[in-house]
């Protein structure tokens, strides 16, 4: 008996530990909506993340910019509202609080210069680069002047011939006053040799002053030729800066390009560094607002922190009827090696 309850307990267990084809089903269909259900929740939380990121990069961002000159102070958010811009295209606000107006512009130079020459000739010095300084007067380049200083010698020598000349007949004309001096005192001599004597001095006279007419005439071409000689020197006209240098030894320079394609009409371009000044387009709406002698403050573009003390020179009685706007010049009130031709300025036109 106790043989067969131990066979009966083995079964037992043997039937407990057998697995039911059903319930491994129910398991298998119970990880899948598991691992669905995870798939959804991924889903649905990476959505919602997503969102709040780009909601929260689309919100626009203040920030104040802080002035690191020695100006005036920011003006407030209202007062900055209140400042109308003097172009069309929108422009940096000048951080001021007395400005009436905001304008951009471009320094420009009152005085400057593509140095040429008066005539044509081959290049054979040039003396000057790229950002030097001159002086006025100061020998920028030399052209072959051979042929001039030949004709400057011949005119030279046609004058001292005339000078001899003019001598000679001096000499003659001397002689002839004694000679009629000498047929007037004397009681025989005929009416004849007075009258031939009288006609000698007169002749001579004549002559002499020919001769004096015609060395003035020489010695005129003599001066035109030395002009000449010396238009084959190319000086500075004032003094200033090289800001392009446009030829080199061995080219050919004219007035104009007459002489060919390759033919340079320039040496050099020269600034005068102190005629620098701004001239801005405002508005004709705002152009009220601006006035003589008017109080400016700039900003270069390339240091938007330095303010520029200026003052409004003119206003140029004339519009562009395309842009409808009004020049106006500005004064800068320091000269300063960082002030460069050509760089873009912003302006505040302050108060009165």
């Amino acid at each position: 008996m106790r043989g067969i309850a131990l066979v009966n307990d083995k079964s037992a267990l043997l039937q407990q530990l057998r697995i039911d084809p059903n319930d491994k089903k129910e398991q298998q269909g119970l990880k899948a909506w598991h691992l669905l259900l995870s798939i959804v929740l991924t889903v649905i939380v990476t959505l919602l993340i997503s969102r709040s990121f780009f909601s929260s990069t689309a919100q626009p961002v203040n920030t104040t910019k802080q002035n690191a000159s020695a100006g005036p102070a920011t003006a407030p958010a209202t007062n900055a509202a209140k400042t109308e811009s003097a172009n069309d295209a929108p422009a940096v606000k000048i951080p001021t609080s007395d400005a009436v107006l905001n304008a951009s512009g471009y320094i420009t130079a009152r005085r400057m210069a593509t140095v040429s020459a008066e005539i044509m000739g081959l290049i054979t010095e040039v003396n000057v680069e790229e950002g030097m300084s001159v002086e006025s007067g100061q020998v920028l380049a030399r052209l072959d002047d051979a042929l001039a200083k030949v004709s400057l010698d011949l005119a030279n020598a046609h004058v001292q011939a005339l000078q001899a000349r003019r001598e000679a007949l001096q000499a003659e004309l001397s002689e002839a006053r004694r000679n009629l001096e000498r047929v007037t005192k004397n009681q025989y001599s005929s009416e004849a040799e007075r009258t031939q004597a009288q006609t000698q001095v007169q002749s001579l006279s004549a002559g002499l002053q020919s001769a004096v007419a015609d060395i003035q005439v020489a010695s005129l071409e003599a001066k035109g030729q030395q002009e000449r000689l010396d238009d084959h020197t190319i000086r500075a006209p004032f003094a200033g800066v090289v800001t392009v240098k446009n030829a080199q030894p061995g080219e050919i320079v004219a007035p104009t390009s007459a002489g060919g394609g390759f033919t340079r009409t320039g040496i050099c371009t020269i600034v005068d560094m102190q005629s620098l000044e701004i001239e801005v387009d405002v508005n004709e709406s705002f152009i009220g607002k601006v006035s003589p002698g008017q109080q400016v403050e700039a900003r270069l573009d390339a240091y938007p922190d330095w303010v520029i003390p200026a003052s409004v020179i003119a206003i140029i009685p004339t519009a562009d009827r395309a842009k409808a706007t009004v020049q106006v010049r500005i004064k800068l009130e320091t000269n300063d090696p960082r002030i460069l031709p050509d760089m873009g300025v912003k302006v505040a036109f302050l108060k009165a």
